[in-house]
């Protein structure tokens, strides 16, 4: 009798103590569940058993990375479903624990190692990363950019479309995904009030995109600079192509590194969610000093909301191990705080949070359309990687579990003319 799914259902109900909010469908085809639910389907049982070492996100997101659950339906829908059971509780020793303590529960546990068959942990799959000793050292941040974008020019242009842009687009009255990244571009540089002759530092520049913007556009001279060599050599075609070699240059260099200031103006678009609790000071304070007085500076940095037990930044136990290694999140509160003790003053702080889930259901869209494209050229489990990742992040940026947020600061001089006009907004 192929009865996997109802039990499957059952104990997982059991353990969560709630009921579980999809269908299930089983390797022996069987489906028990919601009729409308979209289906987690579990393909085999080493998901049962990833599941039972690794209970919560991490279990799950390696289960789902090496092929061994899926999901038919709206995956949206299915994300959102089941974030507050799974993807929020995370994994938690103690918790499951106490957990146990409840006879049912042990019962249900008991069940669940007899459907998953012998209980050896299986392998992690080799996508997964493990989290360095030393954190935001030079060489541990050069091996987490690597990790994340030297996978390949063509898997990103296949996801990001012609834009290049890898953060979030601005939407204003509809248009394509380009339109938007443009008028992010645009966006920042009336924030910069950049002017023709004006020196532009680009803090990971990725692909060139804003450097191009900015000297196209603006007539400002540009320095991006990446850690990533594929970024660079691909930013360093698209200037020559352009035209804008004596307007634009690319390094691959550290931030930490850059010794020619003054600029009249700084661009962090996406950068700074990779610094680090430890080190975030610093990249203030490194920043501030690049810029001249009266220079502006253009933070661009995914946070979350603050929690009532307050440590400073979150780490995700999926994107730490299969998207982007060391990245941590913290509120904009400190981020604003952060920025203010470097010396910088804080003149705006605009969120785009609802704009960034629809870019990355654009992304989700380009990916999904070439999914065979995708897979062929970084293998089918960093293509469900990055197919998880998105459409995640597009869920908690709609439901207001993280936030993307735009903050303008000036290195006013000792005067106090910070140069900014009495109704700053002007760019709106």
């Amino acid at each position: 009798m192929a009865d996997a799914a109802p039990r499957l259902r059952s104990y997982v109900e059991q353990l969560l103590g709630v009921p579980f909010p999809l269908r299930v469908r089983a390797w022996d085809g069987s489906l028990a569940g919601p009729p409308q639910a979209p289906a987690l389907v579990v393909r085999n049982r080493r998901a049962v058993r990833r599941l039972l070492w690794k209970p919560g996100e991490l279990g799950l997101a390696r289960a789902w990375v090496a092929g061994d659950v899926d999901v038919e339906g709206d995956l949206y829908v299915a994300l959102d479903a089941i974030s507050g059971l799974v993807w929020d509780r995370g994994e938690d020793a103690r918790g499951l624990a106490e957990t146990l303590r409840d006879p049912q529960a042990r019962a249900a546990a008991r069940g669940l190692v007899r459907l998953g068959g012998l209980p050896l942990p299986p392998a992690p799959p080799p996508e997964e990363v493990r989290r360095p000793r030393h954190l935001h050292t030079r060489h541990s941040d050069r091996r987490a950019v690597s990790h994340h974008y030297d996978v390949g020019n063509d898997f990103y242009e296949l996801v990001l479309g012609p834009s290049m842009v890898y953060s979030c687009a601005y939407w204003e009255d509809g248009g394509t995904l380009e339109d938007a990244q443009r008028d992010k571009l645009e966006l920042v540089c009336r924030k910069l009030a950049l002017r023709p002759g004006q020196r532009l530092l680009d803090v990971g520049c990725g692909w060139g995109s804003m450097a191009l913007h900015a000297a196209r556009e603006h007539g400002v001279s540009v320095v991006g600079v990446t850690l990533s060599q594929e970024q660079a050599t691909y930013a360093r075609k698209r200037v020559a192509d352009a035209g804008l070699a004596d307007l634009v240059e690319i390094r691959v260099q550290d931030y930490r590194d850059v010794a020619d200031g003054p600029y009249d103006a700084v661009s962090s678009i996406g950068m700074a969610e990779h610094v680090g609790a430890e080190r975030y000071l610093e990249y203030a304070e490194t920043l501030h000093r690049l810029i001249r007085p009266g220079g502006r500076l253009l933070n661009h940095q995914i946070g979350r909301p603050p929690r009532r037990d307050e440590s400073g930044y979150a780490v995700d136990e999926f994107i730490d191990a299969y998207v982007f290694p060391d990245g941590e999140l913290a509120p904009v509160g400190s981020t604003v705080t952060q920025l203010e003790r470097a010396g910088f003053e804080v003149r705006d702080v605009e969120s785009l949070r609802e704009h960034y889930a629809l870019t990355l259901r654009r992304w989700v869209a380009n990916l999904e359309d070439g999914w065979e494209r995708a897979a062929g050229l970084v293998g089918p489990g960093r293509a469900r990687v990055w197919r998880l990742y998105m459409a995640a992040s597009a869920v908690a940026f709609e439901r207001h579990r993280i936030g993307v947020n735009q903050v303008l600061a000036v290195k006013t001089p000792d005067s106090g003319a910070s140069g900014m006009p009495l109704r700053s907004r002007t760019w709106n």
